[in-house]
């Protein structure tokens, strides 16, 4: 430990700037374990004389251009024709458009099935705590399937 210390030192001492002095303590419990500490205010402690600490400061970082281009693609990166990517296009529109109509479909099924907020009971919902939750639920996938909808519209309008 002390020749792993004396040459971290050396190493420091030869490329550092700044330096910081600070005591250093061994300490060894009733096991005999040794410990090296910064402070010897537990029993079995010795202040240990160490030459001067170096410490190395980080190199600074170069300042970052604030509009920097952007990264262009590879010459070999696969490019896509322009009818080629018109119908990608208009193949996600018609799946956007499709799964749109399928959430307005499963809420007008919901609305009817939540019925303003007084669904029918069922036969297995004697208790009415059982009702509130069924209807508590039916609320949610309401307003979950609005969200869907919501965000379905949004990605229709991104398209170009």
């Amino acid at each position: 430990m002390k020749q792993y210390l004396s040459g971290l030192l050396l190493l420091a001492a030869a490329t550092g700037h700044v330096y910081a002095q600070s005591e250093v303590y061994l300490c060894v419990d009733e096991s005999g374990k040794k410990e090296y500490k910064n402070t010897g205010a537990t029993k079995g402690c010795k202040k240990v004389d160490l030459p001067s600490i170096t410490m190395i400061t980080a190199p600074k970082r170069p300042a970052v251009q604030a509009a920097a281009k952007p990264a262009s693609s590879p010459s070999d990166f696969p490019k896509v024709d322009g009818n080629a990517q018109k119908t990608r296009d208009n193949d996600r529109r018609q799946i956007l458009l499709d799964e749109m109509k399928a959430e307005e479909q499963k809420l007008a099924n919901l609305q009817k099935e939540f019925n303003n907020g007084e669904p029918e009971r069922r036969g297995d919902e004697r208790n009415y705590a059982k009702y509130q939750e069924r209807t508590e639920t039916m609320k949610e996938d309401i307003s979950r399937t609005e969200k869907n909808i919501e965000a379905l519209r949004r990605e229709l309008a991104n398209l170009k």
